[in-house]
């Protein structure tokens, strides 16, 4: 006579995955909502040329090198230019998409800490952009650079004045760059590589190329990675646990659930 086996309860904060259609409305809601708000953050042109000036000396002040020296990188051929304007074009939204398919599909736990980062991130980045509006180091004669997207292609941005589907002068913080180091952060916590730090090389050449391609100030980085501390200083990571039966499983920090909710609902 054989013993029955009882169903094993799942453990208590165990996360299981999101509904599907939920987290797509969720995060499509979340990418209009920022879309719309960048507009309303547009068509402060004076406002944003005086910013400018004021982070290009403040960058000199505190002698930070040049953007012209990350752009002489780009500048040795066609080729090379072509590639970081096709990289700033193409790679910044797929990246951070295929980051959070993973995440839902193989950590889930991960998953709802990483879109709650990136979501409080992404908040504070608009906020930002309605209360310092910044023109881009291409627009600033006084910089010396290039728009490389003009001249090599290809350009995401038309011209300032009949460009109605983004805010060209959202410059600060930097969502190329913050968005491209989370997806490293995710992935090296959420994956237990020894190879994983290699995962720091999208975040450097992201930043390589923003500033290579005057879309972005060192500045802007700075501010995203700022932000990003904050965020991640209060959102904590899923806690990884061993069962008995020798599984993993994901708990998320009680504590921080009132806090992320809030931010991403």
């Amino acid at each position: 006579m054989h013993a029955r086996t009882e169903p094993a309860e799942a453990e208590p904060g165990a996360i299981a995955r999101p509904p599907l259609v939920r987290e797509l409305l969720l995060v499509a809601g979340l990418f209009l909502v920022y879309k719309f708000g960048r507009q309303l953050a547009a068509g402060h042109t004076t406002e944003a040329f005086h910013n400018a000036h004021r982070v290009w000396d403040l960058e000199r002040a505190v002698h930070l090198p040049g953007e012209g020296s990350a752009q002489s990188l780009l500048l040795h051929g066609d080729t090379l230019a072509h590639l970081a304007n096709t990289y700033y074009a193409t790679v910044h939204f797929p990246a951070t998409v295929a980051f959070l398919v993973w995440l839902y599909l193989r950590r889930p736990a991960h998953y709802v800490w990483a879109r709650r980062i990136l979501a409080a991130l992404t908040s504070a980045a608009l906020l930002t952009h309605l209360l310092f509006p910044l023109a881009p180091p291409r627009m600033l004669t006084a910089t010396g650079l290039v728009d490389t997207a003009r001249m090599y292609g290809p350009s995401v941005y038309g011209p300032p004045r009949t460009d109605h589907l983004s805010n060209q002068f959202a410059a600060m913080p930097s969502l190329h760059f913050g968005w491209a180091l989370m997806v490293a952060i995710g992935l090296i916590v959420a994956t237990r590589s020894r190879w994983r730090p290699l995962w720091l090389l999208h975040p450097l050449l992201t930043l390589l190329v923003i500033v290579g391609t005057a879309n972005h100030y060192w500045l802007d980085a700075l501010a995203a990675t700022a932000l990003l501390g904050l965020a991640l200083a209060v959102i904590h990571p899923p806690h990884r646990t061993v069962t008995t039966a020798g599984r993993v499983q994901e708990k998320l920090v009680p504590a921080e659930e009132p806090v992320l909710v809030g931010a991403a609902r």
